[in-house]
């Protein structure tokens, strides 16, 4: 791997403007969301652990824990609200009583679903009026941004 040539200031300057875009692009999704979602939107943290369980049914709780960078106890606290709320259901593993297992119901299943489908939709229509230039520098950027997430957050990447 090559280092990076650029010098500190230009690196802190493209840290400062990732620190500001990132958050405001998804406080935007958010408040888009809050205004067309027929449900109460989880916080980013249930929904980050309900996207998790989707991707990984099955996941134990230790393991949702890590990923997600969440104590195990707040997880399980987050697990219980959840479970409560009917969106996952937590099931023993068969050959250890101690460890659980995480699945999605079909309605959180479904408002995962909604949730992301709604998002893309903002995300689609904002792009479609970008300049071709803008998509091209987007797209290229995309895996820049996911190697950078596993420089920052390595053991949930």
């Amino acid at each position: 791997m090559t280092a990076v040539s650029a010098s500190a200031q230009d690196l802190s300057r493209v840290a400062s403007a990732i620190t500001a875009v990132l958050p405001a692009l998804n406080r935007a999704l958010e408040r888009r969301l809050a205004q067309d979602f027929a449900h109460p939107k989880p916080p980013e943290g249930q929904l980050a652990l309900l996207r998790l369980v989707g991707e990984r049914d099955g996941i134990t709780v230790r393991e949702a824990a890590e990923v997600l960078l969440v104590r195990p106890n707040n997880l399980s606290a987050m697990v219980s609200r959840l479970i409560g709320e009917g969106l996952l259901e937590r099931r023993q593993d068969s050959a250890d009583k101690r460890v659980a297992h995480l699945h999605l119901t079909r309605e959180a299943t479904r408002r995962v679903e909604e949730v992301q489908a709604l998002m893309d939709g903002y995300v689609v229509a904002a792009l479609s009026v970008l300049t071709d230039g803008d998509l091209g520098a987007i797209g290229s950027a995309l895996g820049a941004l996911d190697a950078l997430t596993g420089h920052i957050h390595p053991a949930g990447h």
